[in-house]
């Protein structure tokens, strides 16, 4: 049984919850660019393409905003195709008054903001795979440095703002960890992720097929931090597709060897990490 995730996983959608659909629907169609694809109920499904959804928003006007103190989503980060439509992105950002964060991180360039909700999310586009360094222990060589927001604008400027282009996907997600440790075993022992980067001794970046990373974990919300709470807005769950049948079996092998509780039902398999994050892994994107 192969003890690594299969190098062609990735993440698929993200389901958030919010407290309020028709103000969340507004803020990712008119501030981050998505199209709602479906709404049903307290539900809204939205997508760049018209056809793969991204994220799902569960809404419950009592969930409470999140204080951030807790394990659970630190963010998910939405993946441009490229640098322009970053440069177009942040126009509209620039547009709608939104207070932005920003990191050049040596691999990608990135954009931080909140929702209505305090859910965190990253908007970023790849440098070339080519130009990703290594460190002499062969774990990506990552930073956070100014973002070149003028290049940004200068590079998008003839461009035409239609949103979030097709090929925009889920590129990772980050989380508030317990710990570290804990995190590791779970991610990596079992599931099968392999570590790409640390960043200092209080944040590990894994991933499946040399991505520099499709899952970030950190102990920045304190070591020992608690679980979300089950009313609070954050991450529902969120996705991990595997390619084909033989990659969850590999993984569904090692989760039942660890003595780990989680359910299949048909080609997804749910279950948590030891920080109550909720995972489905499978073919749902």
């Amino acid at each position: 049984m192969a003890q690594s995730i299969h190098p062609q996983a990735e993440i698929g959608l993200v389901r958030l919850k919010v407290q309020q659909l028709e103000r969340s629907i507004a803020f990712y169609e008119e501030v981050i660019g998505l199209k709602l694809l479906k709404q049903e109920g307290n539900t809204a499904e939205l997508t760049a393409d018209g056809r793969r959804t991204l994220i799902v928003l569960e809404a419950n006007e009592n969930y409470r905003i999140s204080a951030g103190r807790s394990s659970g989503l630190y963010h998910f980060a939405i993946l441009v195709p490229d640098r322009i439509s970053l440069g177009l992105a942040l126009r509209n950002l620039i547009k709608h008054n939104i207070a932005v964060g920003q990191g050049d991180h040596l691999v990608s360039e990135a954009l931080y903001l909140n929702d209505p909700d305090n859910n965190g999310i990253e908007i970023y586009a790849d440098r070339p795979r080519d130009t990703w360094q290594r460190s002499s222990s062969g774990e990506y060589v990552m930073t956070t440095d100014p973002v070149d927001i003028e290049g940004l604008l200068r590079i998008s400027e003839q461009a035409q703002w239609q949103g979030l282009p097709p090929g925009t996907v889920i590129g990772h997600v980050h989380f508030h960890v317990g710990d570290l440790q804990q995190a590791k075993q779970f991610y990596c022992d079992v599931l099968g992720f392999e570590i790409t980067a640390h960043y200092g001794s209080a944040a590990l970046f894994i991933s499946a097929g040399g991505y520099h990373h499709h899952i970030g974990l950190n102990t920045w919300a304190g070591v020992g931090a608690p679980p979300a709470a089950a009313d609070a807005t954050g991450l529902a769950y969120y996705t991990v597709a595997l390619p084909n049948l033989q990659a969850l079996a590999e993984v569904e092998g090692r989760i039942r060897q660890a003595d780990l509780s989680c359910q299949r039902q048909d080609d997804v398999i749910a279950l948590s990490d030891p920080f109550g994050i909720h995972v489905r892994i499978g073919f749902e994107r």
